[in-house]
């Protein structure tokens, strides 16, 4: 089977996407990891496909595969690739496009200057709507990682993500106890783990693993969580900058109940086609 994609990146987050629009695709986890393979395929975090929607009030359906061929709720990167894709190849010229995931519909808006702000939603810190195992409210509480101890806030921005703040991000041990955290059994369905450390009330440093695809150079829905995390904590206030590995986002949030609003670049690579089996 031949396949035409379009090899984009969010801050260096990259992801392969496809128009299942003009052509039905249909993507299974085994040709999402052939995909992915940085040696043998084209190589990328997540697989993004663009499709007709299946609910009223959207117009694409936007669906997401990590690394590992799992099919994932939200990815706030891959959804300004996904806006400046259909404004870039004609399928919509609409400044605010609602698109459907399977964590509900988001808003994803073209800037002027070229950059797209993604309207996250609200987030969800109970328990259950995580989903994370607990009989405790509290913002933050304990997680046993092997043998130590770490203290995470589990929030999710249609994902899920556990937080936790650290003095110096680059010495935090994200492959090896992030990986652990990702896989967690307390996160049935797994969880992104992020390292967030505070600069000032308005600026932050972050580090993520991602559940399926590793530590990427920036996560967008990481973001959300890692600054939503820091106003809850009382050590932010909004608009908070995120310093990732692969460049900087602008998060705002007013607040319980409030849509996130997550803005920033989104380019393209290169175009290209793929045999698959």
């Amino acid at each position: 089977m031949k396949l035409r994609f379009t090899k984009m990146h969010g801050l260096g987050n990259d992801f392969v996407v496809i128009d299942a629009v003009h052509r039905p695709v249909e993507i299974d986890a085994a040709c999402a990891r052939a995909l992915a393979d940085r040696h043998f395929g084209v190589g990328c975090d997540q697989v993004l496909l663009v499709d007709k929607p299946t609910r009223p009030g959207a117009d694409f359906r936007y669906r997401i595969f990590n690394a590992d061929g799992g099919e994932v709720e939200q990815c706030g990167n891959g959804a300004r690739c996904f806006a400046r894709f259909v404004h870039d190849k004609g399928l919509s010229s609409k400044r605010e496009i609602p698109v459907e995931t399977r964590a509900g519909i988001i808003v994803l808006r073209l800037e002027d200057g070229g950059e797209v702000t993604v309207d996250m939603g609200a987030p969800q810190f109970a328990p259950a709507r995580v989903p994370f195992a607990s009989d405790s409210g509290a913002l933050v509480q304990p997680l046993a990682v092997g043998d130590e101890t770490v203290y995470i806030t589990a929030v999710s921005m249609g994902n899920p993500h556990a937080v936790q703040v650290v003095a110096d991000v680059e010495a935090a041990p994200v492959l090896e106890e992030g990986s652990r955290i990702a896989t967690h059994e307390r996160f049935p369905r797994g969880a992104n783990a992020g390292y967030l450390q505070v600069l000032d009330r308005h600026r932050i440093r972050l580090r993520v693993f991602e559940r399926g695809a590793g530590e990427t150079l920036a996560c967008g829905s990481g973001a959300c969580a890692a600054v939503v995390t820091g106003i809850a904590r009382g050590l932010l206030a909004s608009p908070v900058r995120v310093e990732m590995r692969g460049g900087e986002l602008g998060i705002a949030w007013d607040g319980e109940g409030r849509a996130v609003r997550m803005t920033g670049p989104a380019v393209t690579v290169f175009e290209g086609e793929i045999e698959l089996p």
